[in-house]
Order: C-alpha cells, then structure tokens, then sequence
C-alpha cells in the first residue's frame, strides 16, 4: 500500500467553494473529516476533505508555516509560477 492521501504536507486543490481550483497545503489533519489547509490564494481555515483533491505532491511544512514559505516551496516544486506575487495585506484604518 502507498502512502496514506491524507498527512501534513500534501499539496490539495479545492474543488468546493469560492476558493474552488485553488492550490493549498495541508497544515493540520483535525478529525477524520476536517484539516487545517493554506496557500497562496486561500486563506488559512479548516476544510472538509470532501472539498478537496489531494495530489501526488508533498512539501515539507507544520501547523506554523507562513503563507511566504508555502509559496516559495510550492515555487520550488513547480505548481505555481515563478514570478507569483502573494496580494499586500490590507490594513485597516483606525
């Protein structure tokens, strides 16, 4: 038998939702039913795995991995483009 679909690391696409065709990463497996996902347009929630397309791919990541580190490693395998730029966080005026 392979390698378990489901574990840290293992790059998804969504395919339910707004953030539907969206790449992310699995940071934290929840329950038997939700994980902890992020990526570079997606933002940093739990998700129902029924929602999710998991791909032979894998990077090396934890719980605390910044959005910059998950694209530079998701650069480094070549699913996204080299030249992508994450979006500035929008500040709230006070």
């Amino acid at each position: 038998m392979g390698e378990p679909l489901i574990q840290i690391g293992r790059v998804v696409r969504k395919i339910a939702g707004r953030e539907a065709g969206r790449l992310g990463v699995i940071l934290d497996i929840i329950d038997k039913n939700f994980v902890l996902i992020d990526g570079p347009n997606i933002k940093r929630r739990r998700c129902n795995i029924k929602h999710l397309e998991f791909l032979p791919n894998k990077i090396d990541v934890n719980k605390n991995t910044k959005k910059e580190e998950i694209v530079e490693k998701l650069k480094a395998i070549g699913l996204i483009p080299s030249d992508f730029k994450l979006k500035p966080k929008n500040k709230k005026k006070k």
